[in-house]
């Protein structure tokens, strides 16, 4: 089910990005670039392919054509219109096999609820299908091969403002798939949800929601009842959930999934896992790794 758009609405204009530069990389056949950590890079394959090695548990593939999503690891090809965005928490390589042509945008988006859900790598396939405004903002984005440039005046602000675009763009392309949590309009609960998202295998108690959310236990739990659909305590077993699925997807081991979610035990962790999703997470994790 894909976000209701007040939702999706919110979350987007509530997004804090502060743009970088935007370069064009044009590689022949062996090269590679380097997407450093500490800021968000977002490329965008205007010709040719290239293919990065992306880590267990770390990247999520958005697929335009049926708008779904699910987690990937190991070597991943990107082809012309498709586009790659990292949140910059570890250095990836990208490199060509037969030359390529990108966009290389970077920027620094402040931390958020929408930022804590996104995985470190978003592998967009068909983006210019999906996003096809965006994808030709970022066909203009940077120097041309053959150096022609732009320097109307007013330049650095339009530039700037169609980096911001793009990115937006590869961020709703990602909260399209299913899955997308649905970001909570109450500041004070936003700041309990985006806690939770950021370490959902925290030992959280009510207790230490509610000092969060600067009010007192009865107070915020039935304010998040009521603002969420749920209580804070099932609120973290579905976030769990969610996180477990992503993990089980790139293959992680049930027990070490279990471990990493904060479950005292393996059974524990079969039980919520099997009543939120009608299957045992070993089934779960034997689907996902024949698919």
């Amino acid at each position: 089910m894909t976000p209701p758009t007040d939702a999706l609405e919110r979350a987007l204009a509530t997004l804090d990005v502060r743009t970088g530069s935007s370069r064009r990389v044009v590689l022949d056949a062996g090269g590679d670039i380097v997407l450093p950590t500490g800021s968000t890079t977002f490329v965008y394959v205007h010709r040719g392919e290239i293919t990065g090695d992306l880590a267990v548990g770390t990247g999520c593939q958005v697929d335009a054509p049926t708008g779904g999503g699910h987690s990937v690891s190991g070597r991943r090809t990107l082809l012309a219109g498709d586009a790659a965005m990292s949140l910059g928490g570890r250095r990836l390589v990208l490199s060509s096999q037969s030359g390529v042509e990108v966009i290389v945008v970077t920027a620094e988006i402040t931390p958020s609820e929408v930022v804590a859900s996104l995985p470190p790598t978003v592998l967009v396939t068909g983006f210019a299908r999906l996003e096809p405004a965006a994808a030709a903002l970022a066909g203009h984005l940077g120097p041309m091969p053959d150096g022609a440039a732009c320097d109307r005046p007013g330049d650095t602000v339009v530039c700037r403002s169609m980096i911001r675009s793009v990115l937006l763009s590869a961020v709703r392309a990602w909260a399209s798939m299913d899955g997308w949590p649905a970001p909570v309009a109450d500041p004070f609960l936003a700041r309990v949800t985006a806690a939770i998202a950021a370490d959902p295998g925290h030992d959280w108690t009510l207790e230490q929601l509610a000092s969060l959310a600067a009010m007192s236990r009865s107070v915020f739990a039935e304010r998040f009842r009521d603002t969420v659909g749920r209580s804070p305590a099932g609120y973290v077993t579905e976030v769990r959930v969610r996180e477990a699925k992503r993990l089980l997807d790139a293959g992680m081991p049930v027990s070490e999934v279990s471990r990493s979610l904060g479950y005292a035990s393996d059974e524990g962790f079969r039980r919520a896992f099997r009543r939120h999703t009608g299957v045992a997470p070993s089934s779960w994790r034997a689907r996902a790794v024949t698919a």
